[in-house]
């Protein structure tokens, strides 16, 4: 199966889709207050990288690299279709945020996931990303955990 990786617009049906099944799946692990999700017209934003997994026409994955003005990045919306899950897309879409964080000349990718998500925070763990407290806007939360890489 080939699927390819690309920058591409987040507002598009297979996209939208994604996002929805994305949002229900975070709804049915975690409080609303717990769920730190950005929309559509936030993944639009300039500093916004977005990156869509596909094969042909089918939309398996996304994930987005959110700039600061300060040198750092987050990752937000990773998510890949259940369908696709075992075709290691998490890890493929982890090569290309980190590229592409190269690619900017970013010190620092930050990341909040929940403690329900064991393979999410492996796949951060074995991209060299550690434990940190809360970062920008985020505030303590039980159920959450934040993670960072520094880049050389």
């Amino acid at each position: 199966m080939t699927v390819t990786i690309a920058l591409e617009p987040p507002r598009q049906a297979g996209v939208l889709r994604l996002l929805e099944l994305s949002d229900a799946y975070a709804a049915s692990l975690y409080p609303a207050e717990s769920n730190h999700m950005v929309d559509v017209s936030s993944l639009e934003g300039s500093g916004v990288s977005f990156f869509v997994a596909r094969k042909d026409d089918a939309i398996l994955g996304c994930c987005a690299l959110v700039e600061a003005s300060d040198g750092t990045a987050e990752i937000k919306r990773m998510f890949v279709d259940e369908a696709a899950r075992g075709l290691k897309l998490g890890k493929r879409l982890m090569d290309v945020i980190l590229e592409r964080a190269v690619e900017r000349s970013l010190s620092i990718i930050r990341l909040e996931t929940g403690i329900y998500q064991p393979q999410a925070i492996g796949l951060y763990r074995a991209y060299g990303f550690v434990e940190i407290g809360p970062f920008g806007d985020y505030k303590p939360d039980p159920l959450s955990i934040f993670m960072e890489k520094r880049l050389s």
